[in-house]
């Protein structure tokens, strides 16, 4: 139900279609103050066009509006303003809330059309770490989103399971390692033992060397090498299993980069084909318009990144017919991944005009991008595992009775570092605190959480019954739950539009907060006709909230 749209429609009758609906529709604002309507459409634009003064237009305009749904409409300042029929549009988007229930908000933007969502995309042997957590539950999020508008998402994980640092691991492993430690502590052991090579190799160059050798034997299959990768990948992946189950998120595709090994050399007779390839001081390039040469092929004939993400979105495209292909992937990758894109134009793929990179900042600690081979690492499970205790010692503080604590403890401590996350613009760097992200009040997810608990809870003790009657709401304190209500498909539009899941984190707090001002303010559960009334409201709310936090990956526990 879309109030803008209505008010469109009576300006482009005033204005005898002079200007186009859907600019209208963009032109409408929400003014800053409540005194000053719940829309407003700005005349400046028009004044030209009609040769008039903004404010004579908004004063012709306001006479000429009429609709059941505007209580007044008056001309302020260039400005004309709409109060909306409080009684009225309250009663009809319960209405909507309570009959759609978690389809409230869905849209069609999507058109049933596929998805392939590239994100998480963690490095084998390497530790599932904070630095990992953002391309995982901003990825996770857009799927979700991506659902609720009408696509088909694709979850794949591009798993880091190729390249020299394999080589480095074998020399490590071969050298410093411990088979029974390896077995016992897998990842823990491989990263000490990736750690110490790089701590060896800044005095002994020839490591990197042989490094390279083991590589090359990777790549010619030797059986040794081989049996060590698998093996490494192997008990990577279950660690990484572990983690995946805690945030509950689930993958379509866990093919990596090595995959794509059999699929490079298709890509490179392409482009050799397509007389796109260059030589360049010894390694094969795409020259690119107003962009840095794509670097396909080395000197030494190995292949690159970039070959294997072409590699990896012919393939896509050729598996799922992709509409939209989007990569989680960090600011850090913004040129790569504009060389690979201009590559696939350049092949003459018009599918590739469906494929973004949705960039995001850092995860930074003490102001400083966490480091692997440095050993500057803080690990996303243990972070987990100790929110989810702080989450657990709250539970029996304040509720010791609670049944089920542990499901709750997970579902609170995972779903504050996931609200953490995401409440920020994808784009900003985020400086890793325990202490901001462990918070269970203020713009948190345990804040929703627990908002969410507070309106199951006056449902149970006001034994609401749904029913259409009872939904006539006159409480003024309700009007700002109303109108974050009618917010609610907007929000999902901007975050699949923008791939932005800050929108629906930022939705769920508003949505919160003016819940809360209600509950403080209103007698809801006071024996009178008013109750199932407010309860009605109640329930859109408890609704709409769980659904918002669904889009973000975090659970709703009934009980706090």
């Amino acid at each position: 139900m879309n109030f803008k749209t209505g008010f469109a429609d009576n300006l482009y009758s005033a204005l005898n279609g002079q200007l186009e609906k859907d600019k209208l529709i963009l032109m409408i604002e929400k003014p800053k103050f409540e005194n000053m309507g719940d829309l407003a459409f700005p005349c400046f634009e028009l004044a030209k066009l009609l040769r008039k003064s903004p404010q004579s237009i908004a004063t012709e305009l306001a006479e000429k509006i009429e609709a059941p749904l505007f209580e007044k409409v008056e001309a302020v300042g260039g400005y004309v303003n709409v109060f909306l029929n409080k009684s009225l549009v309250s009663q009809q988007i319960i209405q909507k809330v309570l009959s759609e229930k978690e389809h409230f908000g869905d849209n069609k933007i999507g058109n049933d059309q596929m998805m392939t969502i590239d994100f998480s995309s963690p490095n084998i042997a390497k530790p599932f770490s904070m630095g990992h957590l953002r391309s995982t539950v901003i990825g996770n999020a857009l799927a979700l989103i991506a659902e609720k508008s009408g696509y088909r998402p694709i979850r794949i994980n591009h798993l880091g399971d190729w390249g020299t640092q394999f080589g480095k691991l074998i020399v490590a492993y071969k050298k410093w390692g411990d088979g029974a430690a390896v077995r016992k502590q897998p990842i823990k052991e491989l990263l000490k033992l990736y750690v110490h090579f790089h701590d060896e190799a800044v005095n002994d160059s020839s490591l990197e060397n042989e490094a390279r050798a083991w590589f090359k034997k990777l790549e010619e299959a030797d059986a040794e090498a081989i049996a060590l990768w698998k093996w490494f990948r192997d008990e990577s992946l279950k660690e990484f299993a572990k983690i995946y189950e805690l945030l509950g998120i689930e993958f379509d595709s866990y093919h990596g980069e090595a995959f794509y090994n059999d699929k490079m050399d298709r890509v490179v007779h392409m482009l050799e084909d397509m007389k796109l390839l260059e030589e360049s001081e010894g390694a094969q390039v795409v020259s690119l318009e107003d962009l840095p040469p794509c670097l396909i092929k080395k000197s030494d004939g190995t292949t690159l990144y970039a070959t294997r993400d072409l590699a990896a979105a012919i393939y896509r495209q050729e598996t799922y017919q992709f509409a939209k292909s989007l990569y989680v992937v960090g600011n850090e990758q913004t040129l790569h991944f504009k060389q690979v894109f201009a590559v696939l134009e350049n092949m003459g793929f018009e599918w590739q005009k469906g494929m973004s990179h949705v960039p995001f900042g850092m995860m930074l600690k003490d102001g400083k991008k966490m480091s692997t081979r440095k050993g500057k690492v803080v690990l996303l499970e243990e972070v987990l595992n100790e929110a989810i205790s702080l989450a657990l010692d709250d539970i029996e503080k304040k509720n010791p009775n609670l049944t089920n604590k542990e499901e709750v403890a997970r579902q609170v401590g995972t779903g504050a570092v996931i609200f953490h996350d995401l409440k920020n613009f994808r784009q900003n760097d985020i400086e890793f605190s325990l202490e901001d992200m462990l918070r269970f009040e203020g713009e948190t997810g345990p804040y929703v959480q627990y908002t969410d608990a507070r309106a199951s809870s006056l449902l149970r003790k006001g034994d609401f019954k749904e029913n259409d009657d009872s939904i006539s709401i006159s409480d003024p304190e309700a009007w700002p739950i109303i109108t974050n209500l009618m917010g609610f498909p907007e929000a999902i539009k901007r975050a699949i539009e923008d791939y932005d899941p800050s929108q629906i984190a930022k939705y769920v707090i508003e949505l919160s907060r003016a819940f809360n001002k209600y509950y403080a303010a209103v007698r809801i559960l006071d024996d009178s006709e008013l109750k199932q009334a407010r309860l009605s409201l109640v329930y859109a709310v408890k609704i709409t909230l769980q659904e918002g936090l669904r889009l973000l990956g975090l659970q709703a526990p009934e009980e706090m």
